[in-house]
């Protein structure tokens, strides 16, 4: 009986340990995703603000257009370069979340 409890208490300290390392990689990657969203708002707004400047200073509508356009291509190309990134954020914080609880998990099979 005190060989299973004691069984009992290292399964359950080794699964609060797992946890908590679960909770600090989560934590991590989170304000890591935090970090890149906010620089990224923060480099579009400064780039769409530019831009509003340039298109006020444009004394044909055929320049309005080029502008315009070529804002427009920059804007999506960085908007699909940062999605990717922050998808390949979200993989690792998935990974690195669930990596606590690999050796756990094979233990059990």
């Amino acid at each position: 009986m005190v060989k299973n409890f004691e069984d009992l208490q290292q399964v359950s300290k080794e699964g609060v340990d797992n946890a908590m390392k679960s909770f600090g990689a989560v934590s991590k990657a989170s304000q890591a995703i935090a970090v890149e969203v906010a620089d990224y708002s923060k480099k579009a707004f400064e780039d769409g603000s530019a831009a509003f400047e340039k298109l006020l200073g444009v004394k044909s509508l055929d320049k309005a257009i080029e502008l315009q356009t070529d804002y427009s291509k920059t804007a999506y190309e960085g908007f699909v370069a940062q999605a990717t990134k922050i998808g390949e954020l979200y993989a690792d914080l998935a990974k690195e979340s669930y990596k606590p609880f690999e050796s756990m998990l094979a233990k059990a099979k």
